[in-house]
């Protein structure tokens, strides 16, 4: 790491001698935690040429997520430049056990969150999901945004980059002609919109924590189909939801229209590996 940018660091979070010892922080960012024996943050830097727009992106989704006041979410301490490389500090959270208290609570505290709402689907800026810009152009109903603003732009996406053909453009346009019949009608729900076993925490008194959010006013249901993928997360989870702010019946059945949205952004990320299951539910519905 350089020099010059971990002196920045301590010199903006006021520490002597603060050692710098490399972390897990995802596929995108370099990751470090930082602490002088006291004191503890997290810092995330990148290179790339987007990389300040998108941990500005970060910093206005947690904003978001910690105004709503309905679980837990690392305080961000400063967003900065460095000659080439852009970077976010936020606390440090300190790892625990999970248990079932853990679960349960996880449950109900983003239900409380799926219940803060607005008058409109998407957000007031644009933001990203991985290195993928995300658009989030307002809109009054939930199907024309997830049409216009998260499944066509993925599928042209992959039809461009030649992961998928004109056929499978077919099927996602007739998907998405049929969704106002698939989809129930509820309000625009504040939602994290990456919720996957990375992107939370447990805090060392077992509290859950969101980081690495992709935040918009969207179904809620988004964020239960994606935290289903690659493993799902624990029943008391579910369970501890759905007694909390119960989904309408059929979700079971639905969930992969949701989960289509995410898995197109592993295909054109990621390459082949999500092929499969991306042309299983186009066929199914297309």
């Amino acid at each position: 790491m350089d020099s010059e940018l971990q002196q920045e660091v301590a010199s903006i979070l006021k520490l002597e001698s603060p050692v710098f010892r490399r972390v897990s922080g995802g596929d995108i960012n370099e990751a470090f935690r930082v602490s002088d024996g006291k004191s503890s943050y997290f810092l995330k830097y990148n290179n790339n040429q987007e990389a300040g727009a998108m941990l500005q992106s970060e910093k206005q989704g947690l904003d978001m997520l910690s105004n709503a006041s309905c679980i837990g979410i690392p305080d961000v301490i400063f967003l900065g430049a460095h000659a080439a490389s852009s970077y976010l500090v936020l606390d440090y959270i300190e790892e625990g056990q999970r248990d079932h208290d853990f679960w349960s609570r996880f449950g109900r505290e983003l239900a409380d969150l799926h219940r803060q709402t607005c008058s409109h689907f998407g957000a007031d800026t644009d933001n990203f999901i991985g290195l993928l810009p995300q658009s989030n152009q307002k809109s009054k109903d939930w199907v024309p945004f997830y049409t216009e603003q998260r499944i066509l732009p993925q599928i042209t996406l992959a039809v461009s980059s030649g992961k998928l053909n004109n056929q499978h453009a077919r099927q996602a346009e007739s998907l998405c002609n049929v969704l106002s019949e698939i989809c129930p009608s509820e309000p625009p729900a504040l939602i994290h919109g990456d919720l996957w076993a990375g992107n939370f925490l447990c805090n060392a008194q077992g509290k859950p924590y969101l980081v690495d959010p992709s935040v918009s006013y969207a179904h809620r249901e988004m964020d239960l189909a994606m935290s289903q993928l690659f493993g799902g997360f624990d029943p008391m989870f579910y369970q501890s939801y759905q007694e909390s702010f119960s989904l309408q019946p059929g979700f079971d059945n639905r969930s992969d229209i949701y989960q289509l949205y995410y898995l197109l952004v592993h295909l054109n990320l990621f390459g082949s590996a999500y092929y499969g299951q991306v042309t299983r539910i186009l066929q199914r519905y297309g």
